[in-house]
């Protein structure tokens, strides 16, 4: 009802003349400069891309920083930053070499020390970074422009993962801001990408600017995806922050911005009758929404308070009242998410076929007498203030205590760090989801890590099992004792229970007509596109 009720709301306020955006978007402009105006998910908070995972922080870090490697649509891995590299004949020493002319945006040449030092840094927070790590023996430069990285034993994802193409990004650093501790935000935001950040610009809560950063030299390729020419051909990119979805679509309509990256979907039947305005869905994967329990404390530090949760979930709810357009979503009960090689239901019996009496009955085995859960909402992303509306209902439903504490989401993604008891500050449950991309093997999905305190996601599951199980994959190549080790995982995690997939869906994204290249990809890019 609830859920009813918020679409409502919407609909009156469309009905309604569109709210006037802040003076800063403006249609007219006095100079010939060529202006993207972006609608983004979220509000940019946090500038850190290997500080947090934030799917925004992210999309800023592509902005500002390159790659040494990059996925193309297809998520096939190419050289980026790298011109040349090479593996030994027994698989221990990959040796790179950077393209000629990288400069940072103060002017300071790319060298070898600055990218051993970026990616010890995300080695450090990243799920597939840990890993590498693990099988790394030492990395060291032999000149300016060239590093080696020598292996404890063969590893097979050493390309894969530093050209992974979602949270943490393995982006290039200077040397100076790469050697800050992992687990604070870096001091200043000088990467060697397209663009550069005007931090004079930046107002948190609404605007973000970026500018074309005309030292950067693009890769001769075609561009896909990350991969590819990144070559920019506006002047400017300004992220406006409109978190009401009507005010963003008006925006749209009007012309005021030209590009809505998650625009709502019960709106979409309204942009799709717009001559005006395309929508696509550009993440042919599709992403997977995480219920995400606390392990650290109770009730969810006990195995059998998280299985209830799985008994209880009911996939369809979900996706109604977030999606509601079953063109646009689908069940899927698979961590590894349908459609992908490493798809299996192994395990997923709990998930498909929800039992509350079971749910009830595991939550009383787990010793939960009715203390207060803590669900943080983030109220301005809505298909995880909806997933939460329905968490707070299942939660009441099975017998628990729910306090939903509404929040934005750069607050959540701050919170969600803290490890206190959430009597003091932390909390029990939150949503979120992660792009396709990010989930199609055990060693990218940086929420299936048993990896505990020290090596795993907010959340924190600690399980050696787990764990065996990712070093086992990582090892293998043989497609068939890969995908028994899959299954085994699948089966374990279910057991453990890190996160209660939620469902599948495709986002559409909307942007005007006057708009062109627009890339397929699971994240979103700003370099290739045009404004007439």
């Amino acid at each position: 009802m609830l859920i009813g009720r918020r679409k409502l709301w919407r609909q009156l306020s469309m009905l309604a003349l569109a709210l006037p955006l802040a003076a800063g978007i403006a249609v007219g402009s006095a100079h010939a400069e060529k202006v993207l105006r972006i609608v983004p998910h979220a509000n940019l908070k946090n500038l850190d891309p290997i500080w947090t995972t934030a799917y925004i922080t992210r999309n800023h870090g592509y902005m500002v920083y390159d790659t040494l490697f990059a996925a193309d649509e297809n998520l096939v891995v190419h050289p980026q930053m790298v011109d040349t590299h090479s593996v030994s004949d027994d698989g221990l020493t990959y040796t790179f070499t950077l393209r000629d002319g990288l400069k940072w945006h103060d002017g300071a040449p790319v060298t070898a020390e600055d990218c051993i030092a970026s990616i010890a840094r995300w080695g450090k927070r990243d799920g597939m970074g840990q890993k590498l790590m693990d099988f790394t023996k030492e990395m060291k430069a032999v000149d300016a422009k060239t590093f080696q990285m020598i292996l404890n034993e063969p590893y097979g994802l050493v390309i894969d993962s530093l050209g992974k193409i979602s949270s943490n990004v393995p982006f290039m650093m200077p040397k100076r801001l790469a050697e800050t501790d992992a687990f604070e935000q870096v001091p200043e935001i000088i990467g060697s990408g397209p663009f550069k950040f005007v931090k004079d610009e930046w107002v948190p809560g609404s605007k973000i600017v970026y500018v074309k950063n005309e030292a950067y030299v693009p890769r001769s390729e075609p561009a896909s995806a990350a991969a590819g020419g990144k070559v920019v051909k506006v002047d400017r990119v300004e992220w406006i922050y409109i978190p009401d979805p009507a005010t963003a679509m008006n925006a749209l309509k009007n012309g005021e911005v030209d590009l809505w990256e998650t625009p709502a979907p019960d709106m979409l039947p309204l942009m799709d009758s717009d001559p005006n305005i395309k929508t696509a869905v550009i993440d042919p994967l599709g992403t997977q929404g995480w219920l995400r329990p606390n392990h650290l404390h109770p009730p969810f530090d006990n195995p059998k308070a998280r299985q209830a949760l799985v008994h209880a979930v009911n996939q369809e709810n979900y996706l109604q009242a977030i999606i509601g357009n079953p063109k646009l979503y689908k069940a899927c009960p698979a961590y590894f998410i349908c459609g992908t090689p490493n798809e299996t239901d192994v395990g997923t019996d709990a998930l498909k076929n929800v039992n509350l009496d079971k749910a009830k009955q595991l939550l009383k085995e787990a010793g939960y007498k009715g203390e207060k859960i803590i669900l943080m909402q983030p109220t301005d992303i809505p298909v995880l203030n909806g997933a939460s509306l329905v968490t707070a209902q299942l939660l009441r439903d099975i017998g628990m205590d729910v306090e939903v504490q509404a929040m934005d989401w750069s607050t959540l993604t701050s919170r969600r760090a803290e490890k206190k008891s959430p009597a003091d500050g932390g909390w029990n449950v939150f949503h979120t989801y992660s792009t396709g991309a990010d989930v199609t093997s055990p060693v990218a999905n940086i929420g299936i890590s048993g990896g505990g305190v020290e090596k795993a996601w907010f959340g924190w599951p600690t399980d050696a099992k787990i764990e065996e199980y990712r070093d086992a994959y990582a090892r293998e190549s043989d497609p068939a004792k890969k995908k028994a080790i899959i299954e085994a995982l699948q089966l374990r995690a279910f057991e453990v229970v890190p996160y209660v997939n939620y469902g599948q869906w495709f986002q559409p994204v909307a942007w005007r007509s006057s708009l062109s290249g627009v890339l397929i990809s699971p994240v979103p890019f700003f370099w290739n596109i045009d404004k007439k």
